[in-house]
């Protein structure tokens, strides 16, 4: 086996890949929003859960929900889209203003959810998702 065609081999897990980094990274967002909402699987910074009626209620129903319905890869584009925005959100408002720097501002994790969910939004889910199996029937 050459170089050529092992190269050639894992680009053509791809569509699989990018199944489990979404699955993945669905599951770490959502339990983000459980730890905000319902102290699960810890108290988070905030010692138990926030306010619900508040901004950060609203991340944390965007996260749970939102990540709930990534790791599925159900509604794949909106909800990666709209957590997208949130994520940028949460980076403008709560981390820039600190320091421009990421690792200095604490922000890595949101600048990352950021474009992660940002790629989504455009490549679909892959192929291990609800989407691809609701495609596939209709």
């Amino acid at each position: 086996m050459t170089i050529r065609t092992i190269v050639a081999k894992w680009r053509s897990y791809e569509p699989e890949l990018r199944s489990v980094l979404r699955i993945m990274a669905g599951f770490m967002f959502m339990l983000s929003g459980t730890t905000k909402l319902f102290a699960f699987p810890s108290a988070g910074h905030h010692g138990g859960t926030v306010e619900l009626f508040s901004q950060m209620g609203l991340a944390g129903v965007l996260e749970t929900f939102g990540g709930f319905l990534l790791m599925i890869g159900l509604f794949t584009r909106p909800v990666a889209f709209l957590v997208a925005g949130e994520m940028a959100v949460a980076y403008f408002q709560a981390h820039l203003p600190r320091s421009f720097w990421p690792t200095v501002n604490g922000g890595v994790t949101a600048a990352l959810y950021c474009f992660i969910w940002l790629y989504f939004s455009a490549a679909g889910a892959g192929p291990w998702s609800i989407d691809a199996r609701l495609r596939r029937r209709g």
